[in-house]
């Protein structure tokens, strides 16, 4: 039975390290070679990232101007909007785009480093490092700079360079805010609030602020890379990488209207989060799954996790994970972990092995095969701090 208020992926724009476009990721993660990331080991060791790969722009954001004045995770995003837009068959159609409503999850932006580090370098040597720190900031952070930094920037440059003015919504916070823009759009169109959804998040980490913010909590692993799984075993940490990934969700009723092919059903999305004590995040995940029970086939149904691996909530994650029995794959071996971007791209890796009928390939030896079809991909988004997210995905 079909119901006119589900929520149907019907196009997704992604890039990343490995390539532009769900056909370049599916055959990465498909290749008969066997997986290979795409690595930077070289711009600041000893980290490692997964950088972005490099865009012909003019395709997506024509305007020079439009391109110069983004910054590099606007790019990324604005890009991948774009993709989403043509793939869903949107692009140019004032009718559709004028209704459209855009949900972004996206950071503060890039920061000043040449400030930052000049704070950082005086601070130590301050007699009074609070004093000092209010001044440097009243006096090295320009008025135009704070203004660049808006998260809802990205949604501005999507509106201006491809037409959506239905509506914006903008979250920030992390991996939360991600897995909050997709439960909130499928909430929508389930309630009858809308009708067609571009939903997503960008991340550009290849800079030195961000991996000093991460550094300083001790998330990041600074050990030759290894995938998600096996890296737990000698201490975990991220390997931040960058994407852009953006989906469009529209209610069932609405993509039959428009002969819209859909390529998976997004049939229910939980979030919830906790204080981190041992084993909380585990009985999060655990009541979310449960709710779910019935809902759809074990034999024929596989994870796609968005494990961050960091230190503690990855390995707490991966023991739940072995008590559903599902063959699991984690998003971030082939991706890197992306912050507001890891759920959204868990999800848009569900509904690509679910538009194929299969589950891809093991990234590593940690994960076991599947060789029955699929019909049913959970997703899961662990926060690396916060947040513990699960949606269901069906063959739509």
């Amino acid at each position: 039975m079909t119901h006119e208020r589900d929520a149907l992926i019907t196009g997704i724009g992604l890039v990343s390290s490995l390539g532009e476009g769900p056909a370049a990721h599916w055959a990465a993660l498909t290749d008969p070679g066997g997986f290979r990331p795409v690595l930077d080991a070289a711009s600041f060791p000893p980290w490692t990232l997964h950088p972005a790969p490099p865009l012909e722009l003019d395709r997506q954001i024509p305007k020079r101007g439009d391109q110069r004045q983004m910054e590099p995770w606007q790019r990324l995003g604005t890009y991948a909007a774009g993709l989403a837009l043509d793939a869903a068959g949107v692009k140019g159609q004032p009718a559709l785009l004028e209704r459209m409503e855009m949900i972004v999850a996206a950071g503060g932006g890039e920061r000043d480093p040449a400030a930052d580090a000049g704070i950082l370098t005086d601070l130590p040597h301050a007699e009074n490092p609070e004093a000092l720190l209010n001044q440097r900031l009243l006096s090295d952070l320009r008025p135009t700079l704070f203004l660049a930094q808006l998260s809802n920037l990205l949604a501005g440059n999507i509106s201006i360079v491809h037409g959506v003015v239905g509506g914006s919504r903008s979250f920030m916070g992390e991996e939360q805010a991600g897995a909050d823009a997709i439960r909130v759009a499928v909430a929508r169109i389930a309630a009858g609030q809308g009708d067609l959804f571009l939903v997503g998040a960008a991340l550009a980490p290849v800079r030195p602020e961000v991996l000093l913010h991460y550094e300083m909590g001790g998330m990041l692993t600074k050990k030759p890379w290894q995938p998600v799984w096996q890296r737990q075993d000698e201490g975990g940490g991220m390997a931040l990488g960058a994407i852009g990934c953006f989906l469009v969700i529209e209610s069932r009723a609405h993509a039959a209207t428009r002969e819209a092919t859909p390529l998976a059903r997004i049939a229910a999305v939980a979030t919830d989060r906790c204080r981190r004590r041992p084993g909380e995040a585990a009985a999060n995940a655990a009541r979310q799954f449960a709710a779910l029970e019935g809902r759809f086939d074990p034999a024929h149904s596989a994870i796609i996790s968005a494990a961050s691996g960091a230190p503690l909530v990855t390995a707490e994650e991966r023991a739940w994970l072995a008590t559903t029995g599902l063959p699991v794959r984690a998003a971030a071996t082939a991706l890197g972990h992306t912050m507001e971007a890891a759920f959204p791209a868990a999800i848009a890796l569900a509904a690509m092995a679910l538009h194929h009928g299969q589950l891809f390939p093991p990234l590593e030896a940690a994960e076991t095969p599947m060789t029955t079809p699929l019909h049913h991909a959970l997703a899961t988004g662990w926060g690396h701090w916060r947040s513990e997210a699960l949606a269901l995905l069906s063959r739509a």
